[in-house]
């Protein structure tokens, strides 16, 4: 497949437990459930995927990296990442294609120092509230913007 239709998801701190922690908050969805879901989006719309999680700052930063050489696009939920990573924000900032911020709950209406964003900064797109439907809404919106670049 060619390079520019490969999609870059991920995943911050503690998603792993998604399903376990929070259902009330988060759902009751698995990461597992929602990787098979993106997955399946994506044969439908013609992208590739690679689906990453890490509750570790740098191996993001280090998919970050990898996807400036071969993505047309990032979907990323940094989680608690998104309020502290500068690294994050930095790695973002030096990759040229799409970027679609992705959460879960609606930031907005939770803590306070949920409202901020580093990601925010460089995100073309921001998903916020919409469970984990969100992840293939993002999905989708990259399929368009991959499209539109390469036209």
């Amino acid at each position: 497949m060619h390079a520019s239709r490969l999609v870059f998801v991920l995943n911050g701190p503690n998603l792993n437990l998604l399903g376990k922690r929070q259902p009330e908050i988060y759902g009751a969805e698995t990461l597992a459930d929602v990787e098979a879901g993106c997955r399946a989006l994506a044969t439908s719309l013609g992208l590739e995927l690679r689906f990453h999680q890490s509750n570790r700052e740098y191996e993001i930063v280090d998919w970050i990296h990898e996807a400036r050489e071969i993505a047309g696009g990032i979907a990323i939920n940094p989680a608690a990442f998104t309020h502290t990573s500068v690294a994050i924000l930095d790695a973002l900032n030096a990759f040229d294609p799409p970027v679609i911020e992705v959460h879960i709950s609606n930031v907005h209406k939770r803590e306070a120092f949920r409202h901020h964003s580093f990601v925010s900064l460089r995100a073309d797109g921001v998903i916020a509230g919409f469970g984990t439907q969100g992840y293939q809404l993002a999905l989708r919106r990259l399929a368009t913007l991959i499209e539109s670049r390469s036209a």
